[in-house]
């Protein structure tokens, strides 16, 4: 693992960014940036466990290509940077984080396989990220997305992207979660069916039946994630 602090242009507190090379690795991997990074990887600073990326990637078959992880940190301001400040944080992921992440792993990563995931907040971040940006984010992973916060500004941003004919969108939610958060994390589904070129290939929509909103169980649904996103 390589680990290294980033100042923000537009924040004051520095960032700290865990980038984990899979094994083996390509001449030029794909990349999947992940919110809320102290909680993907161990169990240690996480806030109720880690999801354990890195394991789930190692064990990835041949026919999934297993991606560079780049865990950033969450700081102070979360809540916003993550809705209102989203394309703030995306430039400094774009123009900083990135290239220091191929730098520390000396490797470029694939411009047309980038993924970008979280849970919750973070779920909706990653759902806005890949509908704003489709050439860049081609593959999403939002997890338990927090869509019931802002239902109509997503679903107009979600119902008009020109999402690329390669994107692969995952979207989950734990059927015990709140029913608000069931309800519109359904109809984020909905709207992707009818957007996309062609659902069934580009959209897993995944609703848990024993699914709660933590850590746990988003540990346990991301190997199956990981395998639709990334599949070649």
């Amino acid at each position: 693992m390589r680990l290294f602090t980033i100042h923000p242009s537009y924040r004051r507190h520095p960032r700290r960014v865990r980038v984990v090379l899979p094994s083996p690795i390509e001449p030029s991997p794909p990349a999947l940036i992940l919110f809320d990074g102290q909680n993907v990887l161990g169990d240690r600073g996480s806030y109720a466990g880690g999801w354990h990326a890195d394991r789930a990637v190692a064990a990835l078959p041949k026919t999934i290509r297993r991606p560079v992880i780049v865990a950033i940190d969450s700081g102070p301001g979360r809540m916003a940077e993550l809705w209102a400040e989203l394309d703030t944080f995306l430039r400094f992921v774009v123009r900083d984080v990135l290239p220091a992440a191929e730098e520390a792993c000396r490797h470029t990563f694939d411009p047309e396989a980038h993924g970008i995931g979280g849970a919750s907040m973070g779920g909706l971040a990653s759902l806005a990220a890949a509908a704003r940006h489709t050439r860049l984010f081609r593959k999403a992973i939002a997890m338990s997305p927090s869509a019931w916060t802002v239902p109509r500004e997503l679903g107009r941003e979600l119902g008009s992207a020109r999402y690329e004919r390669d994107a692969r969108l995952y979207l989950d939610v734990g059927m015990r979660e709140s029913e608000r958060m069931v309800r519109e994390a359904h109809r984020a589904a909905t709207i992707l069916e009818h957007t996309l070129h062609a659902p069934s290939a580009q959209l897993l929509f995944r609703p848990d039946r024993r699914g709660k909103h933590r850590e746990p169980d988003w540990r346990r649904r991301l190997p199956k994630a990981l395998r639709f996103a990334f599949r070649r």
